[in-house]
């Protein structure tokens, strides 16, 4: 299976490099990597045409947003599989993507999802918030959740049949295509549970004064696919408190937070059972 990644990215020469420098260390041998640039000003693009042998496509033209750049990623695409990778993001591990190629192999899926990390801009072992996958129930939705969206993989004939991203967002559209796909019946899902991505913290919607816009186009979300209004809003910005505790809870670290996510589930169903679970050694037994 062909697995393609898209980039997108606006001035962020300092990151740029070394996104493209972690799909490049991918051992899965079937790869595009497809970057979209929107004209940016302070040397990213010359940081990327420094590592255009890597690449795939590499275009660089202003667009009208981040979801009309991502559109145009996924239009220039030729994989099996489609993944978004931000400027800002690197793979959790080398073989990551083996990891989720051979999930879509296991499974049949059409999407396949799993954990992400934020971590410190410059100290990427320094987990700040933990975003942890779970297997799928519809239920999930009207209490705000989806996964994140930078752990999703999806076949590239979903954006044939059900469409691309809705450019009338700013923030939110990843939200939107997640509801879509999820809502959909005739879409089967795969949880993989493993941490798939480090992303810096940063991001569009995660400074304070976007927040507010965010909502608001989360809210117009929520009415559009009938879920609970206020109340699926309030559960989806309730869910990022726990997110980012847990990283202090663990020292901040990549490697007890890694222990801490694989504990099966099986056995410990909700991230607060299995954090009770490192704290008093059970997780150790389990994993001698």
């Amino acid at each position: 299976m062909k697995v393609s990644i898209i980039t997108i990215v606006y001035n962020n020469c300092t990151c740029i490099a070394g996104c493209i420098r972690s799909v490049q260390n991918q051992t899965y041998p079937d790869i595009e990597h497809i970057v979209i640039d929107g004209a940016s000003t302070d040397g990213t693009q010359e940081q990327i045409e420094k590592n255009c042998q890597c690449l795939a496509y590499y275009k660089s033209e202003k667009d009208s947003g981040l979801y009309d750049a991502l559109n145009k990623g996924i239009q220039q695409a030729t994989g099996d599989i489609v993944g978004v990778m931000h400027s800002d993001d690197m793979f959790y591990e080398q073989d990551t993507v083996q990891k989720i190629v051979n999930a879509f192999e296991k499974s049949n899926a059409d999407i396949v999802y799993a954990n992400g990390l934020y971590v410190d801009h410059d100290n990427h072992n320094m987990v700040k918030r933990v975003y942890a996958g779970k297997p799928f129930r519809n239920r999930y939705l009207q209490y705000g959740w989806v996964p994140l969206h930078t752990t999703m993989y999806a076949k590239r004939e979903l954006f044939h049949k059900y469409g691309m991203y809705d450019i009338q967002y700013d923030i939110a559209g990843d939200y939107e295509i997640s509801l879509r796909w999820f809502t959909n019946k005739n879409i089967k899902t795969c949880y993989l549970n493993c941490n798939v991505v480090k992303m810096r913290l940063g991001g569009k919607s995660t400074t304070a004064s976007l927040q507010k816009k965010k909502s608001s186009e989360d809210l117009q979300i929520i009415s559009k696919y009938k879920l609970s209004g206020f109340f699926t809003l309030a559960f989806k910005l309730a869910r990022k408190v726990p997110q980012y505790i847990i990283p202090r809870l663990m020292n901040h670290s990549d490697n007890n937070i890694r222990l801490l996510m694989e504990i099966p589930r099986g056995k410990f169903h909700t991230l607060r059972d299995r954090l009770h679970s490192f704290r008093t050694g059970e997780n150790k037994k389990m994993m001698d």
